[in-house]
């Protein structure tokens, strides 16, 4: 029987078009009915053309649909991807700009510390909407989440609609483990590892080839070659301070911890000068996006000129489609859920990333156990802050919003609490017309 996956947030090229690409290399959905759902009606018109091509490119069977209304996108769904944005970037740009007014200097700012909570606060409502319509229109669907903040929304979902399959999905679990199998000159192929903590901030417990640890040759790589230490510059220093290796990239990690940008001689030497893809410049994905805005199409229409790569990369999503309800190979990911008991020194309840099989029976998250004690109480203070504002978004409690922002490593490290209020007084002025759940 053919299969509906619905992509709600089509319009976000590159993933729209990786992610169908995987899908209809995978023989069970080569005749899937491709949904494309967007509210941008240039950007749906456009990925449409995209993901014909790809289909005509691979001769597959699949048919291809676009949308504007997401309750006739979602009947009869047996998978829904979200990569949805709220807000164009004259909205969220003011999630750093704010901030930095007040010297509080963001690198991306689409995960936690104040930037990630507003942005949060602005995305919730949109996805809670999808997920209402999920539960109603195709309750048995696979949800698979690709939007930011990524621990807070998975939340927020799997609080509010516990009977859904749904996860999180980020690809810095794989890519970090790439590159660090690229540092020691062993095939990613012949690597496996265990996972955990929180999203943007899970460590590998463990790092092996063919069985062996190999973090030896990790740490050698990193105190001794000065090409790999410059690389990655923030989280070789958090790998030297803690003894694990996170998973996201420096200039993410540079923002979620108090040691690397209250200072301007710090950012300097820590966040400027990595020759990794995002060493930690101020406000390095709004440049990109402000940028894009002007450019997507004609960098869209280049790739209309190009050949059609049909290699199936390596994002998760396909793979997940695949051992549910496709030919049922068995797949172990690292997805981010509720801890029902799974990272036994953080929170209950909270969105952890762990290992995470799927299969027939659906996902089955893995239990870890207790984190090493320095990677819980990193970990457990970030997790606390996105309870509190969880539940700040459930409650219009705007007190709740500033309480979270006052324990973030980053801005308590800048500002005092009067400078904190008022920094969160001007964010929520300046997104009034989208928290309608503060007014």
């Amino acid at each position: 029987m053919s299969k509906k996956i619905v992509f709600i947030g089509a319009g976000s090229f590159g993933f729209t078009r990786s992610l169908v690409r995987d899908l209809l290399s995978f023989p069970a959905f080569a005749d899937a009915t491709i949904t494309l759902m967007d509210i941008d009606q240039g950007r749906l018109a456009t990925i449409t053309r995209a993901v014909q091509r790809i289909v005509e490119a691979g001769q597959y069977p699949a048919r291809v649909e676009a949308t504007t209304d997401r309750v006739a996108a979602l009947k009869g769904a047996h998978g829904v991807v979200t990569t949805i944005l709220a807000g164009d970037v004259d909205v969220w740009q003011h999630d750093i700009l704010i901030p930095k007014k007040y010297g509080v200097d963001i690198n991306v700012g689409d995960t936690r510390g104040p930037s990630g909570i507003f942005r949060f606060l602005r995305t919730v409502n949109p996805i809670l909407d999808i997920a209402r319509d999920i539960s109603r229109y195709c309750p048995d669907a696979v949800y698979l989440n690709y939007t930011n903040p990524m621990a807070m929304l998975c939340r927020v979902v799997q609080g509010e609609y516990p009977e859904l399959v749904s996860t999180g999905l980020c690809h810095s679990v794989q890519g970090t483990a790439a590159m660090l199998a690229r540092w020691i000159g062993l095939p990613k192929e012949e690597i496996s590892y265990t996972c955990a903590g929180i999203n943007h901030q899970a460590f590998y417990l463990d790092f092996l080839h063919r069985g062996q640890d190999v973090y030896p040759l990790i740490d050698k790589a990193i105190r001794e070659n000065e090409e790999v230490y410059n690389e990655e510059i923030v989280r070789n220093e958090l790998y030297l301070a803690l003894g694990y290796y996170v998973t996201e990239s420096s200039g993410h990690n540079s923002e979620y911890v108090a040691w690397f940008r209250k200072r301007p001689d710090l950012i300097e030497q820590y966040c400027m000068h990595g020759t990794g893809w995002n060493p930690g410049h101020h406000a390095f994905i709004l440049r990109e996006y402000q940028q894009r805005k002007h450019t997507w199409q004609t960098g869209i229409e280049d790739w209309f000129k190009k050949p059609v790569n049909l290699d199936r990369g390596e994002e998760y999503a396909a793979y997940i489609f695949n051992a549910i309800f496709g030919d049922q190979t068995m797949f172990k990911f690292n997805g981010n859920v509720r801890n029902t008991g799974l990272i036994d020194n953080l929170p209950p309840g909270c969105c952890v990333e762990v290992p995470v099989l799927a299969s027939s029976r659906g996902l089955e998250p893995i239990h870890v156990g207790s984190l090493p004690r320095q990677l819980g109480l990193l970990c457990s203070q970030s997790a606390q802050i996105e309870e509190i504002a969880v539940e700040a978004s459930l409650t219009g409690n705007r007190e709740l919003v500033y309480q979270a922002i006052c324990f973030d490593p980053l801005t308590s490290a800048v500002l005092s609490l009067k400078e904190i209020r008022a920094m969160v007084d001007e964010m929520f002025t300046q997104f009034v017309p989208w928290l309608p759940q503060f007014h």
